[in-house]
C-alpha cells in the first residue's frame, strides 16, 4: 500500500510520544510506503486532490529502561513531488487541532477523493461534524451533566447547582483553556467574561467529576471498537491530566462501564467514518471525544508491550477499497 500522512511539520514531532509517527512506523515495517505532506500543501487540480508529497523513511524507536528512545536522525526525506491523492491507497489526516478556517478548507479539497480508490482516516466530512466537545453531547445519556452556553447568568445557576464544575473552551486542544470553577471564587465572573468573550462565545460548562484526581482515562477505538487505554493521572497542584500539561500516565485496563460507553458511540463514528478515534473517561462517564489527531498509542504500547499502530495498519489492510 501507499499510504499519505497529513501532519504537522515531521521536524516538531516527538518521535517516543506522536501517534502519527508510530503509525508510520508500523506502515513502513509492514511493507507499505510511506508518505507525508502538510495541510498547506493540499491543491485541487482537474476536480480531485492533488498535494505536495515526500517519501520519508524511518528509523524506528526503540524501548529502553523502559521509555522510547529514538535516533537524532530519526526519519530522511525525499524530494517533493506533486502527486494526486487518488494515487495512494489511504490518506491519514492527522493535523492537529485547533480547527481553524484552513483546517475545515483542507478538509474540502480531501472531499474530492474518490471514496472508491483511497480511503481518508478520518472522513473529511465526519471531521467536519465532530467538533470534539459539541459531538460528545450526542451521547449525553454517558456524560457528565453538561451545558453549552455564552449566557453568564445560565452558567452561574448550572455551576452553583452543582458545587464545583470544569470550563472547556469549544475549540481547544491539549487541556488549553479548561478552568475549574468554584462559584465563590471572587474571580468567577471575569472567569466567565474572558473565557466567552463577554459574552459572544459559547463555552462548554461540565460538572466536575472528583474521579478526576485518579485520571482521565483515554481510550483508543479502531472501527467503533476499544484497542487500549492509558490513564492520565494530574500532577502536583494541576487538576487536568492531559499529558501536554504533565500528566503521568499509568497503566490500566477497560472496565465494562467504559465498553458499554464505547458501545454506545461506536456506531456512530463508524456511520461518521471516524475510524481512529480516542474517548476521554473520567469516573464512568464520557467528557470527550477526539477524532481530529487522538493521541496516546505510545504510552499504551510502552506499558502494555503492545503494537497499537500494527494493529491499525492490519485493519487497513482488509479496509481499503480493492483495486
Amino acid at each position: 500500500m501507499k499510504l499519505a500522512f497529513i501532519i504537522d511539520p515531521i521536524s516538531r514531532l516527538d518521535p517516543g510520544h506522536d501517534t502519527s509517527v508510530a503509525l508510520m512506523e508500523a506502515a513502513q515495517t509492514l511493507g507499505h510506503e510511506v508518505w507525508i505532506t502538510q495541510a498547506h500543501q493540499l491543491s485541487v487540480i482537474g476536480g480531485t486532490a492533488w498535494a505536495r508529497l515526500q517519501k520519508v523513511r524511518l528509523t524506528p524507536v526503540k524501548l529502553v529502561d523502559g521509555r522510547w528512545v529514538s535516533d537524532s536522525n530519526w526519519y530522511q526525506l525525499s524530494d517533493e513531488v506533486l502527486t494526486c491523492l487518488e494515487d495512494m491507497d489511504a490518506v491519514f489526516m492527522r493535523t492537529d487541532p485547533p480547527v481553524t478556517m484552513r483546517y475545515l478548507y483542507a478538509t474540502y479539497i480531501l472531499e474530492l477523493i474518490n471514496p472508491a480508490k483511497t480511503l481518508v482516516i478520518n472522513s473529511p466530512q465526519g471531521l467536519r461534524e465532530a467538533n470534539e466537545k459539541m459531538y460528545t453531547l450526542q451521547f449525553h445519556q454517558v456524560m457528565p451533566e453538561t451545558i453549552v452556553s455564552q449566557d453568564k447568568s445560565i452558567i452561574r445557576q448550572f455551576v452553583e447547582e452543582k458545587k464545583f464544575a470544569v470550563l472547556k473552551p469549544l475549540g481547544g486542544k491539549a487541556g488549553e483553556g479548561i478552568l475549574f470553577l468554584d462559584p465563590s471564587d471572587r474571580n468567577f465572573n471575569s472567569i466567565i467574561e474572558v473565557s466567552t468573550q463577554h459574552g459572544r462565545e459559547p463555552v462548554m460548562i461540565q460538572q466536575y467529576l472528583p474521579e478526576a484526581k485518579d485520571g482521565d482515562k483515554r481510550i483508543i477505538l479502531l472501527d467503533g471498537e476499544p484497542i487500549g487505554a492509558v490513564n492520565r493521572v494530574p500532577t502536583g497542584s494541576e487538576f487536568r491530566g492531559n499529558m501536554a500539561v504533565g500528566g503521568r500516565v499509568e497503566k490500566t485496563d477497560i472496565t465494562e462501564r467504559e465498553r458499554e460507553i464505547c458501545a454506545a458511540v461506536g456506531s456512530k463514528l463508524r456511520d461518521n467514518g471516524l475510524y481512529f478515534v480516542g474517548l476521554d473517561v473520567i469516573g464512568g462517564y464520557l467528557t470527550e471525544v477526539n477524532v481530529t489527531s487522538p493521541t496516546g498509542i505510545r504510552e499504551i504500547d510502552r506499558l502494555n508491550n503492545t503494537n497499537l499502530g500494527k494493529q491499525v495498519i492490519q485493519w487497513l489492510e482488509k479496509a481499503i477499497p480493492s483495486p
